[in-house]
């Protein structure tokens, strides 16, 4: 029963969390949200050469007064690994919205390991989970989630998991599936 409108769906509870600046490492899974807040003047968006920026940004935004989403790749967990302590030790709130990669029907080896572990991998470094498998339970976790970050000053990650954003499909030129 997934639909595809699940990105529109949260980008609207994102702006009804105000936030006002998405930072993000460009990714497939979140193709939709990263077109719908480049659309959207109101937002500061910014593309990253790396996820831990994002942390950083984040909390230099929350000085500034702007709430900011941090968008990534499981992957690209094991980048913001020390930079994770930043917010924790700041009481700055942290939203990250993570699609997971090395789940269900995952067709590349390598990201197996950091997807397998990007939830324990957060969970050590104080960061509150939660995990998306539907479509209809998407768009209430995230604002549920920016409602924890934003009011308790905590870092909260959202997963979605591989079977609500399809898994990839690798396929070389002249090759039969």
């Amino acid at each position: 029963m997934n639909t595809p409108d699940w990105p529109d769906q949260v980008f609207a509870a994102l702006k009804r969390a105000a936030v006002r600046q998405i930072a993000y490492v460009p990714d497939a899974g979140h193709a939709r949200l990263i077109t719908r807040a480049h659309e959207d003047p109101s937002l500061n968006t910014i593309v990253l050469t790396t996820e831990e920026e994002g942390i950083a940004l984040a909390a230099g935004a929350w000085l500034g007064g702007v709430r900011a989403a941090l968008l990534m790749q499981s992957s690209g967990v094991g980048n913001c690994i020390n930079m994770l302590s930043l917010p924790t030790n700041c009481r700055a709130p942290l939203l990250m919205l993570v699609t997971m990669r090395g789940e269900w029907g995952e067709f590349n080896p390598w990201q197996v390991p950091m997807g397998q572990a990007t939830e324990a991998v957060l969970r050590a470094a104080g960061v509150i989970t939660h995990r998306a498998t539907a479509t209809e339970e998407v768009a209430p976790m995230v604002a549920a989630a920016a409602d924890l970050a934003y009011d308790s000053r905590v870092s909260v990650a959202v997963l979605l998991s591989q079977r609500l954003i399809g898994a990839k499909q690798f396929v070389t030129q002249g090759a039969t599936p």
